[in-house]
């Protein structure tokens, strides 16, 4: 077994994960997942979500994330060995960590990744971009190693995840997230068609929650998480003394969604 699959505790994330619950709120107006985007179903089958990244918090809405929806799950994912080394309690999460353009790092990856698909109660998580990226750049283009792991875990079931931070009208941000369906093989079985087709199905799932967050549809979502509202400090303690004064209840929120 690779070292770095015995170094996550199981008390230490969900602890952090109640942490991050308060995090998300004071930093958040809400997280949300398109309500036609869900997660289907997997069973006991080996799982793995890929996304983009666009953020520096994409590894806590991952952590989020597993607490709502894959709750018999317990996530593992790579990164960058010295982003590990700065943020060592993610090991604790379950992260393990890899070096860039390196050959030893790819081995270090793939081994690693099928050692968490062989765990009935894992999924692997990646980020498979492999750097920071915008979520309006295109193309979409992915490392190699997922295209690898997958190709060699043909009951897996291996779901794109498109993840966005956007402002609507409040003043805090949006995380809006959406899953797409299941992966399906491509004709040949080789890198670059599996590479292509995780591409592609990451591209739509992207395209099709760009296309949702610019309704600035709130109803389009489902809450996983309500954050916080209002602009604070001294603007919200008058609007709460008027509201006081009104008899009426006081609603931080720009557009009364609270």
């Amino acid at each position: 077994m690779p070292e770095a699959l015995t170094k996550r505790s199981p008390i230490l994330f969900r602890l952090f994960r109640v942490y991050l619950r308060w995090y998300f709120y004071r930093s958040f107006h809400a997280v949300r997942i398109a309500r036609d985007g869900l997660p289907p179903m997997v069973g006991d089958r080996p799982l793995i979500l890929y996304s983009n990244h666009p953020s520096w918090w994409d590894p806590a809405v991952y952590i989020l994330l597993s607490g709502k929806l894959f709750p018999g799950r317990q996530g593992y994912g790579p990164i960058d060995s010295k982003s590990l080394s700065q943020y060592g309690l993610l090991a604790r999460m379950g992260a393990f960590g890899v070096t860039r353009d390196d050959k030893r790092g790819a081995v270090t990856f793939l081994r690693t990744s099928l050692a968490v698909l062989a765990r009935p109660s894992a999924v692997l998580v990646v980020t498979a971009e492999g750097r920071f990226t915008d979520h309006r750049a295109r193309p979409i283009v992915l490392q190699p190693g997922l295209a690898h792991g997958a190709r060699r875990v043909p009951n897996a079931v291996i779901l794109p995840l498109a993840l966005e931070y956007s402002f609507w009208n409040e003043s805090r941000a949006e995380v809006l997230m959406r899953f797409g369906p299941p992966v399906q093989p491509p004709a040949t079985d080789d890198v670059t068609a599996w590479n292509e087709r995780l591409e592609a199905a990451l591209t739509e799932t992207m395209d099709a929650l760009a296309v949702q967050s610019m309704t600035r549809n709130a109803g389009l979502f489902q809450p996983l998480l309500r954050g916080g509202a209002g602009v604070g400090g001294i603007y919200d303690l008058w609007r709460r003394a008027r509201a006081v004064m009104a008899g009426r209840p006081f609603d931080p929120s720009h557009e009364g969604e609270q």
